[in-house]
């Protein structure tokens, strides 16, 4: 037995004795019982998490940092989604260590300590690992990739695996949700209704607001007949949608999803920065739409508060820096966080002269949550055998080691070797003068 497998196995028994870190051993998912045992429980600063522990470990930890910002406080009986999409990992024989930060809400910092006092407790629990692979999905790509800039210098990590994430940082990945805001409510004028009390869009809700899912989806619904088949909506129905569509092109599928993000995320975040907003449309041009020039004279404009903007940045914009190789796998149809961010993100790491370790990889998939188990095996193993190596790998080695996962795992592969993001303001409405 190696050595680190023995002190691993030691650790293991130990792990009861952490004083400051409440744990107990717990079921793992069903389809990782019989090749792992797992661990949950809450650290020193109320964060819970999870860890699987494969029972022939390779040596590499997998530190997870998970999407959303989530804005219901994570029990560690809901807190196993991310395990369980992302079972791959341990079944590549990795250790899997996931925390759902101290509390609900915006905080990429936040978030970021979160996840590495979690790999931190790793170490002393289960001893130091040949490999630490940092994971971000979706926001927790936000999360991984700032968390890399701050606890990356000293040798934690070794490299880092960014999936369908919101790399564009804070200040942008959210623009054009507030674009949306604006142009939903000038459309459809029931968010908030004539007669309820009003408020800048910027704010998604007021604090005290009881406004919940349910009832602003059946706005929406009375609007634009989300819910109907297209055939049964409404000419106006119909007009309204295809105006906001053309103007904030999100998927008709995520359209909710996002008018959600741009309500309740909003109303969270906007706490987060003092009250203050970080949004401003007032340049913008509307265009697309059967009217333009109605659309851009009634629209509700807002400007950026520069404290607000400033803070936070600070708390979620990126620098380009990476101290490790990285692998980004997004795709290219994602209807949530846009495939345009890769571009941003890669600007920024070009602009550090840190090109050379930033692969980034495309699917033609069409989902966001969970892609292709093939295509994470491959991404990882890609990773691990770059960092061994010293040698960067292109699309097509990370294809082809897509097609010898696939004779195993499922999925299959879906990558583009070709494609490359456009910058994000192609898609969201152009800044500059309205007319």
């Amino acid at each position: 037995m190696h050595n680190w497998i023995r002190r691993a196995a030691c650790a293991v028994l130990a792990l009861s004795a952490a004083p400051l870190w409440a744990q107990a051993i717990t079921p793992c998912p069903a389809d990782l019982g019989p090749i792992a045992q797992c661990y949950r429980g809450t650290d020193a600063n109320g964060a819970n998490y999870w860890i699987a522990m494969p029972r022939q470990w390779n040596g590499v930890l997998v530190v997870h940092a998970h999407g959303g910002p989530r804005l219901s406080a994570a029990t560690n009986d809901n807190n196993v989604e991310d395990l369980e999409r992302f079972a791959i990992n341990v079944k590549q024989g990795f250790a899997w260590a996931g925390s759902a930060y101290r509390r609900p809400g915006y905080g990429v910092r936040m978030a970021a300590e979160d996840t590495e006092n979690l790999r931190q407790f790793f170490l002393k629990r289960f001893g130091k690992p040949r490999r630490t692979i940092l994971h971000g999905q979706s926001w927790g790509g936000n999360v991984a990739a700032k968390a890399i800039e701050l606890y990356g210098d000293a040798g934690q990590y070794d490299g880092v695996v960014l999936t369908n994430g919101m790399l564009a940082g804070g200040t942008l990945n959210y623009l054009h949700r507030a674009d949306l805001r604006a142009v939903y409510q000038y459309y459809c004028n029931n968010h908030p209704r004539p007669d309820e009390p009003q408020y800048p869009l910027w704010m998604g809700l007021p604090e005290n607001s009881t406004l919940k899912n349910k009832d602003l989806e059946a706005r929406v619904n009375e609007c634009l007949g989300l819910k109907l088949p297209a055939a049964q909506r409404s000419a106006e129905q119909q007009r309204k949608l295809r105006n906001i569509l053309a103007v904030v092109p999100v998927p008709e599928r995520s359209l909710q999803s996002h008018l959600n993000w741009a309500t309740f995320t909003f109303r969270d975040l906007i706490k987060r920065v003092g009250g203050r907003n970080p949004f401003d449309n007032r340049n913008v041009a509307y265009r697309g739409t059967d009217d333009d020039a109605a659309l851009n004279r009634g629209v509700q404009r807002f400007d950026a508060d520069p404290a607000a903007v400033a803070q936070l940045a600070d708390d979620s914009d990126l620098s380009g820096k990476l101290p490790v190789p990285v692998i980004t796998l997004h795709a290219i149809d994602d209807p949530t966080a846009l495939v345009e961010y890769e571009d941003v993100y890669r600007s920024k790491v070009a602009a550090a002269g840190q090109s050379a370790r930033l692969l980034q990889t495309f699917t033609r998939e069409h989902e966001h949550s969970k892609l292709s188990d093939a295509e994470y095996a491959a991404v990882f193993d890609s990773l691990l055998e770059w960092v061994s190596t010293g040698r960067k790998p292109g699309v097509a080695d990370v294809d082809a080691a897509c097609a010898r996962a696939a004779s195993q795992v499922l999925g299959g592969c879906h990558f583009d070797r070709t494609y490359q993001p456009k910058p994000l303001f192609q898609r969201v409405p152009p800044r500059h003068a309205a007319p």
